[in-house]
């Protein structure tokens, strides 16, 4: 037994519950729907019509690709403890960490597939509008690599739910209030704070690197390109200016390393 073939395991119960079709529909759909709809404001900015569609695509996978990665973790450790096939996984001759880097090894490819598919919609329907004088396709894959660290954030932060608890039912239920924190609240709860700070040592000091340590928001800054940026988003740029690339590089890298570890120490602790 490998992690490859953990991982090929892990891919055929990920196809057969539907989450590969389900990821690439949703990616599908919602960027073919955001580059369509977002052609229109192009002349108007006077920038590049796929810089346009990547800030709005930027948008959707701050929502979209955590919860997808929380969707297809959440259950990795704890549906098989329910289901009592745990005990049997564990028999294997591969040592815990081999076992949950088969899992990641699956679940990030299903995620890398969808968000492949949707870039490649968006890259598509925009050559058929505007034709390829002038595009850059640097930020598309910069926003799947980054896609693909954020997404493995949230995989990591599955699987040490789904370490800590026994029953999927809670798992889940864990893992939407994770994504409704780190996608929503967070930044609720940073804006109430400019407000209340009304330009203070919050807002010039503390407020950037509060922002850049939640690994969505990184995400959101490394991919807000200058123009549109200065454009639609002056806050989350200033806010970029302040903690600097590196920071945001740093927050995003080392947030799936961290995730994955975690979920490594609780699950070695796990009775089958």
């Amino acid at each position: 037994m490998s992690i490859l073939t953990i991982a090929r395991l892990e891919l055929l119960l990920a196809r057969r519950n539907m989450w590969v079709a389900t990821s690439v529909v949703l990616m599908g759909l919602f960027t073919t729907v955001l580059t369509l709809a977002g052609g229109a404001p192009t002349g108007t900015l006077g920038v590049d019509p796929l810089i346009v569609a990547i800030t709005s695509i930027t948008t959707l996978s701050v929502y979209l690709v955590p919860l997808i990665g929380l969707l297809l973790s959440f259950d990795a450790i704890s549906g098989e403890a329910e289901r009592g096939t745990l005990a049997l996984s564990l028999t294997y001759p591969l040592s815990r960490g081999g076992i949950l880097l088969g899992k990641f090894a699956a679940h990030i490819c299903v995620l890398g597939f969808a968000v492949a598919v949707g870039l490649g919609l968006t890259a598509g329907l925009t050559i058929w509008q505007y034709g390829m004088a002038d595009l850059s396709f640097a930020p598309l894959f910069k926003l799947f690599a980054t896609s693909l660290a954020l997404g493995a954030a949230f995989l990591g932060m599955g699987y040490l739910v789904s370490a800590m608890v026994r029953q999927t039912g809670v798992a889940s239920g864990i893992v939407i209030v994770i994504w409704l924190v780190c996608v929503v609240l967070y930044d609720l709860g940073l804006l109430g704070a400019l407000v209340a700070d009304d330009g203070g040592y919050f807002t010039k000091t503390v407020f950037p690197w509060l922002l850049v340590a939640n690994p969505a928001d990184a995400f959101r800054l490394i991919n807000m390109p200058d123009v549109s940026v200065s454009v639609l988003t002056s806050g989350l740029g200033t806010a970029g200016g302040a903690s600097g690339t590196i920071a945001q590089l740093a927050s995003l890298l080392l947030w799936p390393v961290a995730a994955l570890f975690a979920a490594w120490m609780v699950f070695r602790r796990v009775e089958p």
